[in-house]
């Protein structure tokens, strides 16, 4: 187990969000980010930069609506980071990702820092079964009934959704496994790692889990602040801020009354890739053993079957 971290600035615990931009518009966008801010939170929301060809699974904003381009590129400079949700919300070819790439650093000024996969592109790296490997992943797939199999195909080298060369030139960060527990690192102790068994992400993260507003809530409980802090831990939540967060034009009152109450505790509210690059530089790169892999997979798959964890 690695020694426990010293946070910046004598803090006692370290906290932040990682937004996956599914059904979020620039109205709920407008409600959310503004109330993060006025609390001192500096958090990751991520985006699709293209709006893609075909049916997209998802109705949310992308940054191919210019008001909605602009109010992030906004938000950026206030000191949120822009993370990546794949090129689209639908299935992206590899030249379509390259654009969606390069749209994002046209649009942000660099290349993503941070990124999470999308459930619904084909594209996805290392996602479903290849999430696990040995009678893990056998698991996996009798739980799926084996309709997961060959659906994700992104590190495939040759398949025309291959994009694993871009992923390893141009992002740093790419999250994988969901944790019930809000202390993130306590369930993944070696984020940021490399696994040499899928060698086309640099690092990994893991996060909290927070897929809408009740799991959201429930994570976030008083009682689960109180222990974030008192074992100095650190939460990357996974959220969905398009869902349940804003409704009938107001936020959630339990959402901003908890919020606000983390806010008033001693913790660093810093993005995804702040945090990531701090516990890089204090512990230095780790790479996933085969006892690490095995320990991380078996948890991560005990968590799914009991809640459907991501």
């Amino acid at each position: 187990m690695p020694e426990p971290i010293r946070w910046p600035e004598g803090k006692r615990f370290a906290f932040t969000v990682f937004d996956d931009t599914d059904s979020q518009t620039l109205e709920i966008a407008r409600a959310v980010y503004p109330f993060l801010a006025d609390l001192g939170f500096r958090t990751t929301k991520s985006v699709w930069p293209l709006r893609g060809e075909g049916t997209p699974s998802d109705l949310g904003a992308t940054c191919a609506d210019p008001e909605y381009r602009a109010w992030l590129q906004d938000l950026q400079r206030q000191g949120f980071e822009i993370g990546y949700h794949m090129a689209a919300p639908m299935t992206s070819p590899r030249e379509q990702t390259r654009v969606g790439l390069e749209r994002f650093r046209e649009y942000f000024g660099r290349y993503p820092g941070t990124m999470a996969n999308h459930y619904f592109c084909d594209e996805n790296i290392y996602f479903g079964p290849a999430r696990l490997t040995g009678a893990h992943r056998f698991v996996y797939d009798l739980l799926t009934r084996f309709e997961k199999r060959t659906q994700f195909r992104g590190e495939i080298a040759g398949d025309p959704l291959f994009w694993g060369d871009l992923c390893k030139e141009k992002i740093r960060y790419v999250r994988n496994f969901v944790f019930r527990d809000i202390n993130t690192l306590k369930m993944c102790p070696y984020m940021p790692y490399h696994d040499p068994l899928r060698p086309f992400v640099n690092l990994w993260f893991a996060s909290s889990e927070g897929k809408d507003a009740p799991r959201f809530l429930a994570t976030l409980s008083e009682a689960n602040q109180d222990r974030l802090e008192a074992e100095g831990g650190a939460c990357i939540m996974y959220t969905h801020f398009g869902l349940g967060f804003y409704e009938h034009g107001k936020l959630n009152p339990q959402f901003r009354r908890l919020m606000e109450r983390l806010s008033h505790r001693d913790g660093w509210f810093v993005p995804v890739e702040t945090l990531l690059d701090y516990l890089l530089s204090v512990r230095g790169p780790a790479t996933l053993t085969a006892w690490q892999r095995g320990r991380l997979e078996r948890r991560w798959l005990l968590h799914k079957i009991r809640y459907g964890t991501a």
